[in-house]
């Protein structure tokens, strides 16, 4: 599989023949070296239902007749606006034929907001993200704090890469993202959902140095993993 990272917590996985992107934030994205012309997803999945993890998921969807997956409340309020959906709740799998999804816990909000008429729509859940294929375990924490059963998660799904988020103020910072590593043992970690924003601002050198296991790696966008 080659997976690459796309700014803040934009991740692309490609495996046999399909594209399948996670957390479709590209317009307004200031880090992404993406452009929604450019990209031809199969497949989205979405973490939450937050704008910057949204993103440009309806109009990616209707113009690619992509697959959008995601917890059932958020698959709701996105089908309503057309696009094709399979809904998940947390701690469910499902094998499509691209590969297997299982939603896993997460400590975060949910609620899409509409600016001009001062609405936040409820969004479910916000979940993180395991997706197996190839034999081969990707694991995206989506937006969460620190939680224990990240062990669990990492003996339940023995994991080859690991995307967590380091950004502080709204997720996990760069101390409690290094024990969430630990916890997950996974084999490569890369850091997301940081610099987007000032309240998020991070060195992810940082992080890197604090990692037990020195398994960190920073991939900038449009760079490319194969596992």
């Amino acid at each position: 599989m080659k997976v690459s990272y796309h700014g803040h917590s934009v991740v692309k996985i490609q495996t046999n023949g399909k594209t399948i992107i996670i957390d479709p934030f590209i317009t307004g994205n200031s880090l992404t070296d993406l452009t929604i012309d450019e990209v031809k997803p199969d497949v989205i999945i979405l973490t939450h239902g937050h704008g910057d993890h949204v993103g440009d998921t309806v109009e990616l969807a209707k113009r690619n007749n992509a697959l959008v997956i995601a917890n059932a409340d958020l698959c709701a309020f996105l089908s309503f606006q057309g696009v094709k959906t399979h809904a998940m709740h947390i701690g469910g799998a499902y094998q499509f034929e691209f590969g297997k999804v299982k939603l896993t816990q997460a400590f975060h909000g949910s609620g899409y907001v509409i600016a001009g008429s001062q609405e936040i729509i409820y969004c479910g859940m916000p979940a993180g993200i395991l997706f197996m294929n190839e034999g081969k375990t990707i694991y995206h924490a989506g937006d969460t704090g620190l939680f224990s059963d990240m062990k669990l998660i990492g003996e339940r799904h023995p994991i080859d890469l690991a995307f967590l988020p380091i950004g502080d103020n709204f997720t996990m910072g760069p101390e409690d993202a290094a024990y969430a590593a630990k916890l997950l043992a996974a084999k490569t970690v890369v850091p997301i959902h940081y610099n987007t924003f000032p309240p998020i601002k991070q060195d992810p050198n940082t992080f890197l140095e604090m990692l037990d296991d020195k398994n960190g790696k920073i991939l900038q966008p449009g760079e490319s993993i194969e596992i």
